[in-house]
Order: structure tokens, then sequence, then C-alpha cells
């Protein structure tokens, strides 16, 4: 079998409908509920040309007092970079970490330094990566690395939702000792993140943070979210480039007014934080759809890392009031073709049907058309041609007034 790919997105046609008005309550809710972000995060460069002179000479002085310092300490290499090698500019990476986290300030940023490299050594976390904590029925679902961004970032993806079920949650967290384990299984899955950087001047040197609020249980995580919190902000400096907030209920704007004076303003920066049900046009700003897991919208699914890096996806937007059909032309007899498609939020109509290119031929209903919900998942399916002709895959979203992200991809088999 030999197999193809389209170099190009396949046609599209567009159908509409007049859309119908909107109320004013429901244009207000509409615009008080979309996506909101602060001026966006502008990440550190890191290289030491971008530098003011002040944080050039604070980078200076803070090797000298390290240097002094790491004598009485005894250690001196963090993530395996060592820190006091100055012909190595990742050390610079890590330094200039440690003191951007402290607005510059060498003391501050020196005493946060040795205290994370005294508690690297107390916890042991060079061995972590290594370990078998026994949370296998938590990876993949409540902490965990997958993919990247569009930039390259490696991209965690966190949710706490499974942990409404009190027997989850005893089993858990139901004492100090239980905690101490998911902490330390939390702080794994960060390091395994961080083994993905390259810590080198104008690389890859943070990751990107999706964190899932949908049923997150808040009370009875407190002190474990608390914890998690405090061991991040200490001892893993700048190494979040954006957190990204989906499925965020009607009352976390109120918190956040509460709690954003505390903030500092690049702490502010790195934040977006999308409501439930626009976890897809969310993510899709800043990860593309074949990186994007199914449950939100995208096409990854957790198998898929198993078969290498990801097909590419193609793009697109259904606006309200708009049926779009995707032609993939050109599938010759024998072939097979396999095709994924999705849309976030689906609550649409969607079908598939094969056309033969024979005059006379009968139209093939592949997948007869049906009303896609809310919460499911990319659809993925495929078609053997007994005849040469095209596919023809349909969203319908003529019911609807919202406008919705998408993405298809598609591979055809040619029989040889």
């Amino acid at each position: 079998m030999e197999e193809t790919t389209s170099s190009s997105p396949a046609a599209l046609s567009i159908h509409t409908k007049s859309p119908t008005k909107k109320n004013f309550i429901a244009s207000l809710m509409e615009a008080t509920s979309s996506l909101r972000s602060t001026p966006s995060f502008k990440e550190d460069t890191y290289l030491i040309s971008h530098l003011k002179n002040s944080e050039k000479r604070a980078l200076l002085d803070l090797r000298h007092k390290l240097s002094s310092s790491a004598a009485l300490h005894g250690h001196d290499s963090m993530w395996g970079v060592p820190l006091l090698n100055d012909a190595d500019p990742r050390a610079d990476v890590i330094l200039l970490k440690f003191l951007r986290a402290r607005d510059f300030k060498v003391a501050d940023s020196l005493n946060m330094l040795l205290n994370c490299l005294a508690w690297r050594k107390e916890f042991q976390t060079d061995a972590v990566s290594d370990e078998d904590l026994g949370f296998k029925e938590l990876e993949g679902i409540v902490a965990y690395m997958h993919g990247q961004d569009r930039d390259g970032h490696p991209v965690c993806y966190n949710a706490y939702g499974v942990f409404k079920d009190k027997e989850m949650y005893d089993r858990i967290f139901g004492d100090d000792e239980k905690l101490k384990k998911f902490l330390r299984w939390r702080v794994q899955v960060l390091e395994k993140g961080i083994k993905l950087l390259n810590f080198k001047p104008g690389g890859i040197n943070s990751i990107i943070q999706v964190t899932d609020l949908k049923d997150m249980p808040k009370r009875e995580l407190r002190v474990a979210s608390n914890h998690i919190l405090s061991l991040f902000q200490d001892n893993y400096p700048e190494m979040v480039a954006r957190k990204i907030f989906v499925n965020v209920p009607w009352y976390f704007s109120l918190l956040y007014s509460m709690f954003s004076p505390f903030l500092t303003q690049r702490t502010k920066s790195k934040f977006v934080i999308s409501k439930e049900g626009n976890a897809a046009e969310t993510l899709y700003k800043f990860i593309r759809p074949e990186n994007v897991p199914v449950q939100y919208g995208g096409l990854s699914r957790p198998s898929d890392v198993l078969n290498g890096p990801p097909k590419p996806a193609s793009e697109f937007t259904v606006k309200g009031g708009e049926k779009v059909n995707i032609q993939i032309e050109g599938i010759e007899a024998g072939a097979t073709i396999t095709w994924d498609i999705v849309v976030g939020g689906w609550e649409l109509e969607y079908s598939a049907e094969f056309v033969p290119n024979a005059e006379g031929s009968y139209t093939i209903a592949v997948e007869k058309p049906r009303r896609v919900v809310a919460n499911e998942e990319a659809v993925h399916n495929s078609f053997a041609a007994r005849d040469a002709g095209k596919m023809v895959l349909s969203v319908d979203n003529t019911a609807s007034r919202k406008r919705k992200v998408a993405a298809y991809r598609y591979v055809v088999h040619k029989s040889t």
C-alpha cells in the first residue's frame, strides 16, 4: 500500500443562512464571559545582549556570591547544569530565572537559589523522575505532559475533577503520608517536563501549563493546592511561560478580582482564562489541533504518542448559520481514506459521504447525519473506495449563532 497525504487543505464549500438577532442580555453575557486575558507575557530570551546594564551587573554579582557560598553548601548544580561554569551559557539561563523572580535583587535571588538547592538535595529531586510512586491511575488524567505549543514549549495539563469522588480523594489525600507521596508524584511530573527544556539562550526554557477547573473540589483540595503552589513558586522560578485556565466556572471572575491585587503584573500577564465550553477555541490560539488532547477538542489521543510525531491538521472556522463541506478529491479506486475531524464544542450536525466520479453512480452515506454533542471527542473513521471519487465531510452549524473552531486531517492509502 502506498500512503499519501494532502499538502494543502481540501476544498471547503460554505453555505449560510441569515443569522438571527441576539438579544441584549445574550450579547452582554457573551461579552463578559468570553476569553479574557491581561496584556500578553513576553518571555525572557536569556540572551546576554538583551539585558540592561544593571541586569548584567546583577548576573555577575550573583555568580560571584554563589561561588563564595557554594564552598560552604557543597552543591552547585541544578537540572544537570553546573551553575559555576562560566563557559556554560545554560548556567546563566538558570541564574537569570532566579534573578527575574526576585526583580534582579541579588541578595534575595541568592537566598532563593540556595534554599532551592537545599530543598532539591533534601527532596532528592534528581532521582524522582525514575521512581515508581504508584499513581498509575492518575497518569494522563490529573497531571501529565502532552505535546508542545506552537512555539515548541512542552505542555503540562492539570485536571483535578476526579477528586470530587470522595473515595478517590481519601485514597490519594487521606492522611499526611499520602499527601506527601502525591506531592512527590506531582514534582515528578514537573521534573519530567523540565527535562524537555534545553536551557539555552534563545531556546525553549519554560513550559505551558493548562489547568482544567471543571468539577474541581476547591475546598477539599485547598491544602494540596497550597503545598503545590508553594513548592513550585519557591523552587521553579520562571518555569511557566503561560498559564491557561479552561472550563472556568462563572464565579471564577469574582475570585480573580479578589486575589488579583496581590499578583504581580508579570504573573497576571501569563494568565489566559477561558469559560466552560471554549477550551478548543482558547487552546488552538497557542497549540496546534493535532497536539491538543481529544478531551479538549483536539485530535491527539494518548496512543498517538507511540506512533511518532502527529500528522499535521488543517484548521477552519464554522460560523454561526454556516454549513461547511470539506471535499477530499482524487481518491482512486481501491484506495482507503482515513480521517479525523473535530469541532470545538460540537453541538452541530455531522455527516460523511463518498461521491463516485462515474456518471449515474449513487452517493454512499459513509456516516449518516447525526447530532454531535458538546462533550464528544474527535471523529476517527476510514473508508475503502471501490470506485474513484471524492469524500465529503459536512458540519452543519445553521441551527446555531455561535462561531466554532474546527480541524481535520486525512491520509489516503493507495492500492498497489
